[in-house]
This record gives structure tokens, C-alpha cells and sequence, in this order.
């Protein structure tokens, strides 16, 4: 369900444009509006999780992506859909990093684990695969505000399979470092606008949120390590391995959600395809997220991460590239499919060894804070390729 929203959001841009008089920047924040608040959220989410006990958050967070889905569909104006995407994004980093840690109680043997990750990775790609193809049919038949009413009913049969006394866990007394966290939105938020500001030509602007993200950035490092919880949980990050993942985590979404952003409005403007056809043509890109992830989660169970994860990032450049050149020269869709299908291994090769490398090796009590950081830093990724890409198309007109 959170995911859904991210390719079903990408297929309904062109119709969202024209219905609430959208620029390019104004749709960037529709976008960024949901993952500045899911990456920023995600660094505490998991220790809420670890804290407050997975099932208990998992189940609020998905009874407020609900709520705040209907919100965003009834939106009347640009600035009250940023706003419930904002609140979306809230929502949507609650649920993440509690549902690995659900997996995590359920499946407490290390090979089961890796297999369970693997499903959990597939579903994620199903989730992918679905958007763009329901989301353009719904776009075609019912506008953009149907596509948000798509999460309803699936929030109330997640909420139904998860009341469940076998997800029941004990609770942690870990502390919760507020003032990191508003520090940490604030850096992301300044951040992508300094890059939307660039993109839309208004350099004192992206100048002065630039130098205010540095200096936001200084205070997140001072707040840090004065901290006795900080965020940023530094017993996670020394696990060996789990930087070079959550660096991992944010090269994947800045090329999936950036070509997610950038390629519908491609495809609209210069290709002139329905939003169905829009859906239909991110197949290739799609279709290997539903499927490959299962897999990987055998490869990774058999043979370890390592080789997963560098086939996936050599993959995953090969298809930027790819992507890239296609878009520019105007090439014909085989050339386009080519690179979405590279782009689509390589994130299911990446994200399912990743995952199922950062909740296995993080310490007792610490799966959701392990699955938050690695949310975390790729939500930080699509945040800033949206804003990047955005820049680029804004500035080529």
C-alpha cells in the first residue's frame, strides 16, 4: 500500500497537472511532500516500532494511511494535497519499518528469514508492478482522486490479517531523540527545496534554502552527538556492512523514483500515450520487481548478499544509461523497454539482498531501527531524484 502510491501517484501527474494547474515544481512537492516526511520520520519510525511494540504502530499507521488517502482524494487545491501527502508520509513511515520487524518476530531462524524478506520484497514489487497499470485504468476512468480511494480497502484487509495474537510482541523502553528528528525534516526539506528552486530558475531562493540546509545539517551533527539516543543509531550502523546498504538503498530509489517522476511525463507530453498506456509501457520495469525478488531471497539464502547486491547496482547503471539516452535521442519504446527492464532487475536484485542483510545482522531489539535506517536512506534517494530529475526537465522546458 505505501508503495502503491508512488507508481500510481507517477501515472496520475499529467491528469493531477491540468485538474489542480500544477507546475513541475508544484508536482515535485506532491511527490517530495510524501517522501520528505517518510524518509525524515523513518530514522525514529523503527525505534518507535522497537519501543512501542511493531504490531500496535504497524496498525496505526495503516489505519491513518487510510484516513489521511481519503483526505488526499477530496483535495481541492495544490497546497491541501501536499499537505495530506505530507501527513501520508507520517503515516507511511510508521507502517515500513514495523512491518520488517513483524517478519522478524514471525520468523526468528536466519534462513527463514531471508526467505520471508524475499516474499516481503516480492509483495513490495507486486505493489510496484500493480501501480502503474491500475493507476492509469483508474486515471482513464475516474480521474486522479480515485487513485488515492485505491487504499482503503486494502488498509482494511491488512488491518484485519494483522490482529492476530502471534504478531503480539514486548515492548522496549528505548528513548526517542525529538529534536534529531525535526532537525533531520528540516535538512531533507531544505534540501529538495533548494533543488526545486535551482530547477525552476530561482537561484537566490535555492541559494538561501542550500545554505539553510548546511546549516540545519551542522545542527543535526551537534544535536547527534550530544545525544543519548540519536537517531541516527550508530550500534546499527557499525554492524559490518550497513552503511555501505543504506548507501546502496539511496543509489536504488534516486534511479527508480526518479525515472518514475520524469518518464510518465515523457511519455504524455512528447509520446502523447493515455495514462493506461503510460502503465502498460513501465511493464518491463515493473513485472521483475513482482517476480525476481523470490529468487534473490534463494540466491542471498544459498550464496549470501554480496553477489545479488553487485549484479543489481551493475544492472541498475546499466539501465539509467540506458534510460537516459533514450529520453534524450527520442528513441523508439524497444530502446525504452530495454532500459526499464535493466532498471527492474537491477532494484529486484539490490533491494530484497539489502533488506534481508540489514534486519539479519542487526542487534537484538533492533530490527525495526535496522529497517528504518535502511528505509530511511532510500526514501532520501527518491526524495532527492525526484527533485533532481525534476530540476533537469524543468530546465530543458
Amino acid at each position: 500500500m505505501v508503495l502503491l502510491d508512488v507508481t500510481v501517484l507517477s501515472v496520475a501527474e499529467p491528469d493531477l497537472a491540468r485538474s489542480l494547474h500544477a507546475s513541475v515544481g508544484g508536482l515535485q512537492w506532491v511527490v517530495n511532500g510524501y517522501t520528505v516526511a517518510f524518509a525524515a520520520l523513518l530514522l525514529s519510525a523503527g525505534a518507535v516500532a522497537d519501543r512501542y511494540g511493531a504490531q500496535r504502530v504497524f496498525r496505526v499507521g495503516v489505519g491513518a494511511f487510510a484516513a489521511l488517502s481519503l483526505v488526499s482524494a477530496a483535495a481541492p487545491n495544490l497546497g491541501t494535497l501536499v499537505a495530506a501527502r505530507v501527513a501520508l508520509g507520517v503515516a507511511g513511515a510508521a507502517c515500513l519499518p514495523a512491518s520488517m520487524a513483524l517478519v522478524v518476530r514471525l520468523y526468528p531462524d536466519p534462513a527463514d528469514r531471508v526467505r520471508a524478506m524475499a516474499v516481503w520484497a516480492a509483495t513490495s514489487g507486486a505493489a510496484l508492478a500493480a501501480g502503474p497499470v491500475v493507476g492509469g485504468v483508474l486515471v482513464d476512468l475516474a480521474g486522479w482522486r480515485a487513485i488515492f480511494l485505491v487504499d482503503v480497502p486494502i488498509a482494511v484487509v491488512v488491518l484485519a490479517l494483522v490482529n492476530t495474537a502471534a504478531l503480539r510482541g514486548p515492548t522496549g523502553d528505548r528513548p526517542i531523540d525529538v529534536t534529531a528528528q525535526v532537525v533531520a525534516c528540516a535538512v531533507l526539506a531544505l534540501l529538495t527545496d533548494a533543488l526545486i528552486a535551482l530547477g525552476a530558475g530561482a537561484r537566490a531562493h535555492a541559494v538561501a534554502s542550500g545554505v539553510g540546509c548546511v546549516a540545519a545539517g551542522a545542527l543535526l551533527v551537534v544535536v547527534e552527538r550530544r545525544s543519548d539516543a540519536p537517531a541516527l543509531a550508530p550500534h546499527v550502523l557499525r554492524v559490518r556492512g550497513a552503511t555501505g546498504a543504506m548507501l546502496s538503498g539511496a543509489a536504488v530509489n534516486f534511479t527508480l523514483t526518479g525515472a518514475l517522476f520524469v518518464l510518465p511525463l515523457v511519455l504524455t507530453r512528447q509520446w502523447h500515450l493515455s495514462p493506461t498506456r503510460v502503465g502498460l509501457a513501465f511493464l518491463p520495469l515493473t513485472l521483475p520487481c513482482a517476480f525476481n525478488p523470490l529468487l534473490t531471497g534463494r540466491i542471498v539464502a544459498r550464496a549470501g548478499a554480496a553477489r545479488p547486491v553487485l549484479a543489481g547496482l551493475a544492472l541498475l547503471s546499466s539501465g539509467a544509461v540506458v534510460l537516459g539516452l533514450a529520453t534524450l535521442r527520442d528513441a523508439p519504446y524497444a530502446v525504452l523497454a530495454v532500459g526499464l527492464a535493466l532498471t527492474g532487475f537491477g532494484v529486484s536484485c539490490t533491494l530484497p539482498a539489502l533488506a534481508a542483510t540489514v534486519v539479519a545482522a542487526a542487534p537484538e531489539g533492533s530490527a525495526g531501527t535496522a529497517g528504518g535506517l535502511l528505509n530511511a536512506s532510500r526514501q532520501v534517494g527518491a526524495t532527492v531524484g525526484v527533485a533532481v530529475m525534476g530540476a533537469l526537465i524543468a530546465h530543458g522546458g
